[in-house]
């Protein structure tokens, strides 16, 4: 539908008609050599020619309306996973693809849209039951987000109600209708079932540490379980125990850890003739093992809600042992007091107004320890430089700003998530010193202050190297508030902990005088993701540089190698290996840097992931109600011929999209065509008949 709008009144339109026909008549008035017919065409041609003209200078505009109709959509989710195809034979596989087709062609028929997706969101020409995992929530919701605000009737989930990956499918709400079909084989086998392994990630060489497998016993009673622990293809500890009428039962080691580095260990259920499924028995677990802890040692004048915010951090790390300090309080061993006696101490207010640590912080900043100064409300500004901290505010009137926290992007000593911005920005304001500092030149920014809406140039968190030790100071209290307010705004508090953690890490860590660095950007990879190694390459300032060829040789378990190579440059710091198999691999990374060969060596796990075969049960029960919960039905692969009839019955009508368009008329190139065919069609006949 069009309409012809103008920007001022449409009354106008007769003094356009006006104006043309005054000005026609003047210019035809006269008489001509030409026949009066002749003249009156004439004149009509001028009279058209001025009218249109005079009209456009009138800016109208043509409003186009445009319907399109959305015809409803049915989705067919069908859950890909290879714990299908373990308990479908090909025959049976084969049926359900075509009973889908059918399916599928009788919606067609009816003008519906159908799509055939996996729990992944992708479009599939046919279904392979191959997957790795199940994820049966992200599936649904995946379809979600795609037709959000369209003509959506339903989504036909195909799966055997085996979830092992994301949260539960009736945990999430849902406003459309799922008709779920179940496959595979919901009647329960015997069978051995090695459902987890409970380890620590991280052991320190020397001492023991320990493992319990949980097996599950199912359709089986009164067996001799045999649980063994080997490593390296031998048996290193072995545990027997009588299931009796027992569905679950715990099987507990304490092994030694000798060999520093990652460790695998395969637990191995002996397997039974009767069970049906002996994929299940045995799983291989890799352990971190470590020197002894590192001290992180806390010092403070007093209690305050930061100190249990940065603890609770510090804890999550196995690696670290937290040692807390406040005077009259709770007391520290004399040993981490002294100086060297923990690798990083954090200061809290330690300076302080009333100076109950200041004799500590005095003898330990200065020490060859790392250190972390946090100032806040308590601290004595005025003493900072008398300590040796090189900061200095210009104002001490004991005024505080409402402060947010910026990430300097240009910091590069670690990185950190890509929405960490964005989750601080939603940080209630850190209470920090008013006025501008001054601070080491050397010094590195990681966060900047934001004031209201305007990121500033204050540093709120800054690192500077001091010797063979690093220093850093936070400007701020109120951190406690930061990770209360992102787990109530996202249920975890994983961006705070990845600030403070990494920090600790940098921190506590020597400094890293190579020229060269390589390392796996994690220490664990799952089989289906590409290891990623990152390559830096620095000159004698310590400043990245680019344009160096790395080498990389990986080797296997088994004394296999191969060897990558490739150019680093501005965001082509890493490298991808994919297709690597579950294991412990070991790598060399070799460059030039002036005319010399640097090295650099390391580990990383690749660690696959087995889950479809642990549970071969489909789980209906969950199927049937989902269905019910969001207003569908529940069949029996058999039982799809119903489903198309009871499809059918419902009566979803197509979706109307209206656009509006607006276009002003003298755009239009038909407009342009229209009036040069007037004034030509004048102008010829007007030389025709011998006139200019």
């Amino acid at each position: 539908m069009q309409r012809l709008l103008f920007e001022s009144s449409p009354l106008f339109i007769f003094v356009c008609a006006a104006v043309a026909l005054v000005y026609a008549f003047v210019l035809y008035r006269s008489k001509h050599t030409w026949s009066k017919r002749m003249n009156q065409i004439l004149f009509g041609l001028r009279t058209v020619l001025v009218f249109f003209l005079a009209i456009l200078l009138l800016g109208p505009v043509i409003k186009l309306i445009t319907n399109q109709f959305e015809k409803p959509s049915w989705v067919f989710l069908v859950d890909s996973s290879s714990s299908i195809a373990e308990v479908t034979d090909s025959t049976k596989q084969a049926q359900l693809t075509n009973q889908l087709d059918q399916v599928r062609t009788s919606l067609q028929r009816e003008g519906y849209d159908v799509k055939l997706k996996d729990l992944q969101g992708n479009d599939l020409s046919a279904v392979a039951f191959k997957a790795p995992t199940s994820d049966l929530n992200k599936g649904i919701q995946n379809v979600i987000q795609e037709y959000e605000g369209r003509n959506l009737a339903g989504v036909i989930l195909v799966s055997d109600g085996i979830y092992n990956s994301g949260l539960s499918p009736l945990y999430t709400p849902v406003r459309m209708p799922i008709y779920t079909v179940g496959v595979g084989d919901s009647i329960a086998r015997m069978d051995i079932v090695l459902k987890n392994v409970a380890f620590n990630k991280v052991a320190y060489q020397g001492n023991k540490f320990p493992l319990r497998a949980q097996v599950v016993v199912q359709g089986l009673s009164n067996q001799d379980l045999v649980v063994n622990i080997l490593k390296e293809g031998k048996t290193i500890s072995t545990v027997q125990k009588n299931s009796g009428d027992k569905s679950f039962l715990d099987f507990d080691f304490q092994l030694d850890a000798t060999e520093k580095g990652i460790q695998r260990y395969d637990v191995m259920v002996r397997p039974i003739e009767a069970e049906t499924n002996k994929r299940n028995n045995s799983s291989s677990i890799f352990i971190d093992v470590v020197e002894g802890k590192k001290k992180i040692v806390m010092i403070a004048p007093a209690p305050h809600p930061d100190i249990k915010a940065l603890k609770t951090v510090v804890e999550k790390n196995s690696n670290y042992e937290f040692v807390l300090h406040i005077p009259g309080v709770e007391e520290a061993a004399a040993e981490v007091l002294k100086p060297g006696g923990a690798e990083l101490y954090i200061f809290h207010q330690a300076l302080d107004q009333q100076g109950r640590t200041a004799s500590l912080f005095s003898s330990l900043y200065k020490g060859n320890s790392s250190a972390l100064v946090m100032i806040g409300s308590n601290t004595n500004l005025r003493q900072l430089q008398a300590y040796d901290v090189p900061i200095q505010f210009e104002s001490l009137n004991g005024q505080w700003d409402d402060v947010t926290p910026v990430i300097n992007s240009n910091f590069h000593d670690f990185s950190f998530s890509e929405n960490s911005n964005g989750i601080f920005s939603r940080y209630p304001p850190a209470d920090v010193p008013f006025g501008k500092f001054s601070y080491p030149a050397n010094a590195s920014i990681l966060l900047y202050q934001r004031i209201g809406s305007i990121t500033t140039d204050r540093p709120m968190l800054m690192t500077w190297p001091d010797g063979n030790r690093k220093i850093a100071v936070m400007i701020g209290e109120g951190l406690w508030r930061w990770r209360l307010n992102e787990f109530a705004d996202t249920g975890n508090t994983i961006f705070f902990d990845e600030l403070f953690s990494k920090l600790v890490q940098y921190l506590s860590t020597l400094e890293d005088k190579r020229k060269f660095r390589s390392f796996p950007v994690q220490n664990e990879f799952s089989d289906s993701e590409a290891v990623v190694i990152e390559s830096q390459v620095y000159n004698d300032l310590f400043e990245l540089v680019y344009g160096n060829a790395v080498r990389i040789e990986v080797r296997n378990e088994k004394g296999e190698t191969s060897n990558y190579s490739y150019l680093t440059g501005p965001g082509s710091s890493r490298y991808r290996i994919g297709g690597l198999k579950e294991g412990i691999y070991r790598f060399k990374a070799s460059t030039k840097v002036n005319d010399k060969t640097e090295e650099v060596t390391g580990q990383f796990l690749v660690k696959a992931q087995n889950l479809e075969a642990q549970n071969l049960t489909a789980d209906f029960g969950l199927l049937k109600k989902l269905a019910t919960e969001t207003g569908g039905k529940f069949y029996k692969l058999e039982q799809l011929s119903s489903l198309t009839t009871d499809i059918q019955q419902i009566k979803v009508a197509s979706l109307i999209h209206s656009e509006e368009t607006f276009n002003q008329l003298i755009n239009l190139k038909w407009v342009f065509f229209l009036l040069l065919t007037l004034i030509s069609a004048e102008w010829f006949l007007r030389k025709y008949l011998g006139s200019y």
